[in-house]
């Protein structure tokens, strides 16, 4: 626990067997009460190699999709009696050891949600992010934080804390469950109101970190465009989208 608040980590998997172990071993244990583990369908012995490391294990029977995966996760951690939740990747792409710091932001008061960022400091090339994802990611986050009238350095960093009463107040239910869920969701939290922080995180791109292709890419980048749209669309009152209703 952390100023007295019980701290989830939870790690959406698929086929992370290769990258658990490492990924597992640098989470703060003494400050985390609780590591859930969804794995979503996945072919090798992931969920396997999770219960023999302690960690509560829930599995889908099918794919269900990354965004799918996380409804899951945040169902599971709020359900266990989780104050505060991390969202962690288990592929070792993004550095455990900041969860202390992710949390402590978070018992603070001062933020009700917090990203690690990528591209505060010079973490995401230095890591070998590629060239072309670093500048499409800087060219949707100007254009998100025109259209939502916010300033964050990055919308699509994997890595991300809650406080447990963001999680009961946002629809992510009506969100997709595909990729584009994180973007809806932090779209969820800019229309709510809820105050957001970031860290500036090192990355690392390897051949077992998980990674979309260019198609799925592009897919994801119109998902981002449209749903930064309608985030304005709604709060000019032209258009009501669905994942903003409640």
């Amino acid at each position: 626990m952390m100023d007295g608040k019980r701290i989830a980590v939870v790690l959406p998997a698929y086929n992370a067997a290769k990258t658990l172990q490492q990924t597992y071993d640098e989470i703060p244990m003494d400050i985390v009460d609780d590591v859930i583990l969804t794995d979503d369908a996945s072919k090798d012995n992931t969920a396997e190699l999770a219960r023999s490391l302690g960690i509560h294990v829930i599995e889908h029977n099918r794919n269900r999709g990354y965004g799918g995966n996380q409804k899951t996760c945040y169902e599971s951690a709020l359900a266990r009696g989780a104050d505060i939740i991390i969202m962690l990747h288990p592929d070792y792409q993004y550095s455990p050891r900041l969860i202390r710091a992710m949390a402590a932001m978070l018992t603070s008061g001062h933020y009700d949600v917090v990203i690690a960022s990528r591209i505060l400091g010079k973490g995401a090339l230095t890591g070998g992010m590629p060239l072309y994802k670093y500048v499409a990611n800087r060219a949707l986050t100007l254009t998100q934080n025109i259209l939502m009238n916010a300033k964050l350095s990055e919308y699509h960093t994997g890595y991300r804390g809650w406080r447990k009463e963001v999680l009961e107040a946002l629809p992510l239910d009506l969100c997709s469950d595909d990729f584009v869920f994180d973007n809806q969701m932090l779209a969820q939290v800019v229309n709510a109101g809820f105050t957001i922080g970031e860290i500036s995180c090192p990355t690392r791109y390897f051949a077992e970190a998980s990674s979309i292709n260019f198609r799925r890419s592009v897919k994801y980048g119109l998902g981002v465009l449209k749903t930064s749209a309608a985030y304005r669309l709604n709060r000019l009152g032209i258009y009501r989208d669905k994942i903003f209703r409640k």
